[in-house]
């Protein structure tokens, strides 16, 4: 039976190494210290995100219609890797606004702020 490669120890979440490759067909050991790539160390939900998205050659509507999720569901999915790959994501001015909408409406269910003052505060984003 041959596993899945495991990318970070499942006791202390450091990065595995691979020691030892090993030819199928004619047997041929290689043995030493590797280093995984970054994409080997990304979780399996990553990976078919992926997988996905580069054969849907990055068509977010593709995505969004093979993988049945909304289009902020794809974006934050696709952050996830980004980030998971160990890129920083900046914000675009429209995330921004998004955010502090979400910031309004939170605060709004939450009961701190009155339905008045919430349009008035959407009003000014």
């Amino acid at each position: 039976m041959i596993h899945n490669l495991v990318g970070n120890c499942p006791v202390c979440g450091d990065d595995m190494i691979i020691t030892s490759l090993k030819c199928p067909s004619c047997e041929t050991t290689i043995s030493g210290k590797f280093k995984l790539d970054k994409f080997s160390r990304l979780k399996k939900e990553h990976l078919e995100f992926i997988e996905v998205f580069v054969k849907s050659r990055g068509n977010i509507k593709e995505v969004e219609r093979e993988l049945g999720i909304s289009y902020p569901t794809v974006r934050n999915k696709l952050d996830e890797v980004i980030h998971a790959l160990g890129h920083d994501i900046e914000q675009s001015p429209d995330d921004e606004m998004a955010e502090k909408r979400k910031e309004v409406l939170k605060r709004l269910e939450n009961g701190d702020i009155s339905a008045a003052e919430a349009v008035e505060e959407l009003g000014e984003i």
